[in-house]
């Protein structure tokens, strides 16, 4: 297993990474929709984030990430970016199934299985002719 943070953390820090992209000022209605739970629970896990200093929060303030929470939350929605983007190119899975399956298993992954893929998806975005020669060979065997 794991030896970083636990899942419900790395949930909580990728969903506050996605709000402060969109907007730096997170609320807590915001982050209980999406990750659909009742805003006492957000509040309670933003105590703790807050305590490991990942977070800024202060009851009715608006969230914000701190510069080692958004370092972390970054590194974990990368990881799941990676994990996506490696079932939609290798898998050929629709990007919907891809979100769903990358949501289950990033966090299920051993580190050293999901730092390869991270490269490896790194290597192919770096050389898109890599990638290309290889989209012909996946596509062929799953028209097969």
């Amino acid at each position: 297993m794991r030896a970083r943070s636990n899942r419900r953390e790395e949930e909580y820090l990728e969903a506050l990474y996605l709000l402060w992209r969109k907007d730096e000022a997170i609320r807590v209605k915001a982050l209980a929709e999406m990750l659909n739970v009742k805003p006492s629970s957000i509040v309670e896990y933003l105590d703790k984030l807050a305590r490991k200093g990942l977070v800024k929060y202060v009851k009715y303030e608006a969230i914000t990430l701190t510069d080692e929470g958004a370092r972390v939350a970054e590194a974990v929605y990368k990881r799941h970016e990676a994990l996506k983007k490696f079932l939609m190119t290798f898998l050929k899975l629709p990007e919907d199934i891809a979100e769903d399956d990358a949501c289950s298993i990033e966090h299920e992954l051993h580190d050293l299985t999901v730092n390869r893929i991270v490269k490896l998806m790194d290597f192919f975005k770096e050389n898109p002719q890599a990638l290309s020669a290889l989209e012909g060979v996946v596509s062929a065997v799953y028209e097969g």
